[in-house]
């Protein structure tokens, strides 16, 4: 079918909840989604498509037909949808694609066996512990039953690497029992790591309860070594399981889902909680094609239709479209009630806070950039409510001293960096007086005409994902209207300093957004400001210690406006014009011999 035969299908749709589903030229189902109206639904599609985002715009342009279903309600379209995703694997919905497989605690054959986290199970000598669904619960239990017994994490094989060189950093603050050192014999080394087999297989209290006994025995036996030894195991473990006891003192079931974006992926982690410990973590890495409270709402329909193991509660970060709808599913498969809940303040917030560091760990690793960077310019998308995080942000300041020497700074910021090659200064010319929005206006229409008439130089050339101003609602309300007279779509936010002149807040339209809960977006927000205020004040200056010399120079018989900005623009300062000799004057200075002449008496004294 055309677009306009799709267009006029989709107006003959009641206007009824349902499920649409949409196929390409060979009757495969590309796409799957619900809808309150599915007329009004279905039809936005086919209307006004070169405005709708990349992800819609590439599914519009191959569908070929749509088949809907009719339900009674909203949230039956809602199980349904997830229903047929399952079935069909639409290639544009969200694919959950269940990784996990089975994993295993490995331990190495010999004398001197190794505890490993492995994917696989193979017929290597080896003694494997599992199956476990969990990674997750594999390399926590492999670390911890290590560290619990003092046993090495390096990649040294023993006995070769025994005596060959000094021991690591673990072994010196007491993390590691160094049988790299030539210290610990086999048959101890073995019984270290029985014990910390046991930890595993049998968990910590019964290992604890064994220590105990040992240690009490060798001390009747005046064995005092081998009881100290026994001892500082005990307690390394006592403390690890302490540490790892309880996370939170809720005891109820739950999940913490955070999302994070950056360099055109989307990470998404769910924690999971139960019993006020941290029992498994699942991450999934999506395309980036929405909104993220929109691609977070799919999310967490889809998981939830896939798992067993439901929570009581689902702590989120951003609030879901379909929240109300999602836990009607949620407390229908759970069999009792189940809720959604926003954490503001408390551990249920530094629960999620946890979840979306390790999303932003996600996207680090694979992107290999710093998590900061990551963080902040995803801190800053969500704040602003921005679709993607800018990768690119242009950010302006006016200086000026009194009413003269009135300039404005322009600085860039590239996936969260100085990006100086593309830094500009304006002297502003127009503006009568001290009129920051005036100024402001004219530097940002002097810098976008330059971008719509197609300047080649790169500063010019780049449309800025985000615009920042160093000031209030006022430079807000000034340069919003220009960007959008130039045809242009280009957020503009201002940025609010307190009575400190420290960053305070983000300026939206007559109203601000707080900083202090965004500790990455506060810190580059912090630091855009601060460079952009630096970086006018100093061209400010600049023009005002050359405008003092020149007026300077200007004093001088032979020497005018134009000589002494030649001057200015050859010496470095005009204490090196005053010791310069007249035939430096004339070479590098391009004066007559008659000017050299007059600038050198006039500083020598002659």
């Amino acid at each position: 079918m055309t677009l306009e035969q799709l267009r006029q299908k989709s107006h003959q749709l009641p206007l009824e909840p349902g499920v649409y589903i949409m196929k390409d030229k060979t009757g495969k189902v590309i796409y799957v989604g619900k809808a309150k109206k599915l007329k009004n639904r279905v039809s936005s599609y086919f209307m006004a498509v070169e405005s709708h985002l990349p992800k819609v715009y590439q599914m519009v342009m191959h569908v070929n037909d749509f088949d809907f279903i009719v339900t009674q309600s909203e949230f039956e379209a809602l199980v349904l949808e997830c229903s047929l995703i399952k079935q069909y694997s639409p290639k544009y919905n969200i694919l959950l694609k269940d990784d996990k497989g089975y994993h295993y605690i490995k331990i190495t054959p010999g004398d001197w066996p190794d505890i490993q986290a492995a994917k696989q199970k193979i017929d290597d000598g080896s003694t494997y512990i599992g199956p476990y669904t969990s990674s997750f619960i594999v390399t926590q239990s492999v670390e911890l039953a290590k560290k619990a017994f003092l046993l090495p994490s390096c990649k040294k094989r023993f006995p070769q690497d025994i005596g060959r060189e000094r021991p690591c950093l673990n072994y010196h603050i007491k993390q590691c029992c160094g049988v790299c050192t030539g210290k610990i014999s086999q048959a101890q080394y073995r019984e270290m790591v029985d014990r910390a087999i046991a930890y595993i297989t049998t968990g910590a209290d019964k290992i604890i309860k064994d220590l105990q006994s040992e240690m009490q025995r060798y001390s009747e036996n005046l064995e005092f070594e081998k009881a100290a030894a026994v001892r500082d195991q005990l307690q390394s473990l006592q403390r690890l399981n302490e540490r790892q006891k309880v996370v939170f003192e809720s005891k109820v079931d739950m999940d913490a889902i955070a999302l994070a974006k950056g360099e055109g992926k989307v990470c998404v982690v769910v924690l999971k909680f139960r019993q006020g410990r941290l029992s498994d973590k699942d991450e999934y890495l999506l395309k980036d094609d929405g909104a993220p409270a929109d691609i977070l709402n799919e999310f967490v329909a889809r998981y939830y239709t896939t798992r067993a193991d439901l929570p009581k509660e689902v702590l989120l970060e951003l609030e879901l479209p379909d929240r109300p709808l999602i836990e009607q599913l949620l407390s229908e498969r759970r069999g009792s009630k189940a809720e959604l809940l926003l954490p503001q303040r408390g551990e249920k917030l530094r629960l999620v806070k946890m979840a979306y560091d390790n999303a932003v760990t996600g996207i680090s690793y694979r992107s290999r950039r710093p998590a900061r960077e990551i963080a902040a310019l995803d801190e800053l998308a969500k704040l602003l409510g921005l679709e993607e995080p800018p990768a690119y942000i242009e950010s302006y300041d006016i200086s000026n001293l009194g009413e003269s020497y009135k300039v404005c700074g322009m600085v860039v910021f590239k996936d969260g960096r100085p990006y100086r090659r593309a830094y500009k200064r304006f002297k502003i010319q127009t503006v009568v007086g001290q009129d920051d929005y005036s100024s402001m206006k004219e530097a940002l229409t002097r810098r976008l005409t330059r971008l719509k008439n197609g300047d080649a130089d790169e500063g010019f050339a780049t449309t800025p994902d985000l615009i920042l101003l160093d000031g209030g609602k006022g430079h807000v309300s000034a340069i919003r209207p220009l960007v959008a007279e130039m045809g242009l779509q280009i957020p503009v936010f201002g940025m609010v300093k307190d009575q400190k002149h420290r960053t305070r807040a983000i300026a939206l339209d007559g109203s601000e957004v707080a900083l202090s809960s965004f500790k990455a977006a506060f810190k580059l927000v912090t630091t855009i400001q601060d460079e952009v205020h630096r970086y006018a004040i100093s061209y400010q200056r600049k023009l005002h210690k050359n405008s003092a010399l020149k007026s300077e120079l200007t004093n001088i018989p032979g020497v005018g406006e134009k000589r002494a900005k030649q001057l200015l623009g050859a010496f470095q300062s005009l204490e090196e014009i005053s010791l310069a000799p007249v035939q430096v004057l004339m070479d590098r200075g391009k004066l007559p011999k008659s000017a050299a002449l007059a600038v050198y008496n006039y500083f020598n004294g002659k």
